[in-house]
């Protein structure tokens, strides 16, 4: 069956959302839509997307678990799928809900966050299998957490750990044998380098980590005092992989009518430089290519300029402006400079610079497309 004939099937059935249907046409009427929308994901817009996401939401509230777990893998893989019904089926029944914590790359660390603290100790196993764990996620993990959900993160290569997450980890080791079994197979951490830091715990660490894995050896005994994250941050740069996952969390947040200034505050705080590029070029209608060639240019004026015209506050304007990606970070010289300008920048004249700069940049697409198509 091609897109056209599957759009059809599904979009004739679209009665069922007037009540006029039963049981059965509701679950293929939310497959059919679900299947439709992944083989065009790559080309809706945001508007598509949207009415997308209010039909699958409203029919989540209508099937049964099987039919929701089956819309959950299909688009557990998506780049880009509605934001507000990921989160509603990330929310569901573990059943349905572990596709999508274990692989969706549209749940922020918010939304991962808010689904720990909430959910079932299966929802949080799923959470710590995920390829990539970042160090917020896994400390929420180890703070609401059981033995199952730490024992996976510790496991899992990928997760991230910090210092604190580290010490929070090694306490519950003390209470946890096999817990601290798999902390001290993980070999990417230097034991070492944390001697004198965790005082009084490391002492109790080393008696109880002991006492619970009688094979643990002397050098390993001697390191568990040692607990400390020794992993390699590159603390400036764009990075292409961390843009395309942002900016689909961004998209989805978007979705969701939740990018607004209290989302970039979080993106400041928690360093999310990709996540607060993305929302520039999302919140502004900018090309993501146009964002990323003023970070790798150092363009900073035009970064001040879009971000005045969006109405952002000073104070939250110079948080973001330290944490993007810039190719080079930019000196203290430079990030108080262009406080400076930002602040005395009119937003009256940051609206009609950027729309002249909008004009411009449409006529110059434009003539380019003609020319290719000629």
């Amino acid at each position: 069956m091609n897109e056209l004939d599957q759009g059809q099937r599904a979009f004739s059935s679209f009665r069922v959302l007037n009540g006029e249907d039963n049981h059965s046409e509701r679950e293929q009427l939310f497959r059919n839509m679900a299947q439709l929308f992944s083989y065009v994901s790559d080309r809706c817009d945001d508007e598509q997307v949207a009415q997308y996401d209010e039909v699958l939401c409203h029919l989540a509230e209508l099937v049964e678990v099987e039919a929701r777990a089956h819309v959950a893998k299909l688009l557990a893989p998506l780049e880009r799928a509605p934001g507000t019904v990921v989160v509603k089926l990330a929310n569901d029944d573990i059943e349905v809900a572990r596709p999508l914590l274990e692989f969706s790359n549209v749940l922020s660390d918010d939304d991962l966050i808010d689904i720990i603290s909430k959910q079932s100790e299966a929802h949080r196993v799923a959470i710590a299998s995920r390829p990539s764990v970042p160090e917020r996620v896994g400390e929420a993990i180890i703070e609401h957490g059981e033995t199952s959900s730490l024992v996976r993160l510790v496991r899992n290569s990928h997760a991230e750990f910090d210092r604190a997450t580290l010490q929070k980890l090694v306490a519950r080791a003390t209470q946890d044998a096999e817990i601290a079994h798999d902390l001290r197979g993980r070999h990417d951490l230097d034991w070492q380098s944390l001697r004198g830091e965790i005082h009084q715990l490391s002492d109790k660490v080393l008696e109880d980590l002991s006492r619970a894995e009688s094979t643990l050896d002397p050098v390993a005994a001697g390191k568990v005092n040692a607990v400390v994250f020794n992993r390699i941050r590159n603390g400036v740069g764009f990075a292409a992989s961390e843009w395309k996952l942002a900016y689909n969390q961004v998209k989805a947040l978007s979705d969701r009518k939740q990018l607004d200034d209290r989302a970039l505050a979080r993106f400041a705080r928690f360093g999310y430089g990709h996540h607060a590029a993305a929302a520039i070029s999302v919140m502004l209608r900018i090309t993501p290519e146009v964002v990323v060639k003023w970070l790798a240019s150092q363009d900073y004026v035009a970064v001040s300029v879009a971000l005045k015209a969006a109405g952002v506050a000073p104070d939250l304007f110079a948080a973001l402006f330290a944490v993007l990606p810039w190719r080079d970070l930019p000196s203290a010289e430079d990030k108080a400079l262009i406080q400076q300008r930002f602040v005395g920048m009119d937003r009256e004249e940051a609206d009609e610079i950027f729309a002249l700069w909008r004009a411009h940049s449409f006529r110059k697409r434009t003539a380019t497309d003609e020319r290719a198509s000629a």
